[in-house]
């Protein structure tokens, strides 16, 4: 087999590898598959050892997941802290249950893929624009995550904007009803399901594990980062202070 088309197959084995792996990071966790599995052996009084119960994960767990985790790290490892920190803003402000390590870690990935995968092409091309043709790859491999990220960030403030007139409609009927502020944004959650009644969701249920309303509010308004979601919030938060009635607002 030539030579080229190793190195093609085996960027692709570990774009593949990786990226999969770094998907299924967001699902679940190397640490938590081997205690389910542990804790399932001891539930039915079973005695294996440790190499016996890694081996009877599945494939992901035990390859794709750990290499995804190992890239993640030597990510967070040599990366600014400031990219880390905007990217995870971004990130959330997308909605994506992923860290900045991850993403950067696809982003990599993708690089090294596409500037193999091109670099080969050039070659096979016989063109002798090895060099070009990598740099185009790994050019496009860095842009389209990115791409992907800021698209993303962008279909769900739009999304936000459209909901947020309904949104405000219903919580006012609700207030006027009688209910309590956190009571209208539950029955907004309730329901719909679009990312705007997700984050009142999400605001509820922090304030209801101990945070106060208005960090919860103020959390909310800088994930979204919507121009009228903040003039809202910024509203209600003016209110409490003041002592306004929200249905007023």
């Amino acid at each position: 087999m030539d030579m080229p088309l190793l190195l093609i197959g085996g960027a692709i084995f570990l774009g593949v590898l990786l990226v999969v792996g770094s998907f299924l990071l967001l699902r679940r966790s190397e640490g938590d598959a081997l205690s389910e599995r542990i804790n399932e052996y001891a539930a039915r009084e079973e005695v294996v050892s440790i190499e016996e119960i890694e081996l009877s994960l599945s494939l992901s767990d035990r390859i794709f997941i750990p290499a995804a985790r190992r890239m993640s790290a030597m990510v967070t490892r040599f990366a600014p802290q400031e990219m880390l920190e905007s990217t995870a803003k971004q990130l959330e402000s997308a909605g994506k249950k992923m860290s900045a390590a991850t993403f950067w870690s696809i982003v990599l990935v993708c690089v090294i893929l596409l500037a193999v995968l091109f670099g080969m092409i050039g070659t096979q091309a016989q063109t002798g624009n090895f060099l070009i043709f990598a740099l185009f790859g790994a050019l496009f491999g860095f842009m389209v995550p990115r791409l992907w990220l800021t698209s993303s960030v962008r279909r769900r403030k739009d999304a936000v904007v459209k909901k947020l007139p309904d949104a405000l409609d219903l919580m006012t009927i609700c207030v006027d009803a009688g209910l309590t502020f956190d009571g209208a944004m539950t029955k907004v959650d309730e329901k719909w399901d679009d990312p705007l009644s997700r984050e009142f969701g999400r605001v509820v249920y922090e304030i209801q594990l101990g945070k106060t309303r208005r960090q919860s509010l103020r959390d909310m308004s800088e994930r979204l980062d919507v121009p009228d979601v903040q003039s809202f919030i910024a509203s209600i938060l003016q209110a409490d202070q003041l002592g306004v009635s929200i249905g007023k607002v």
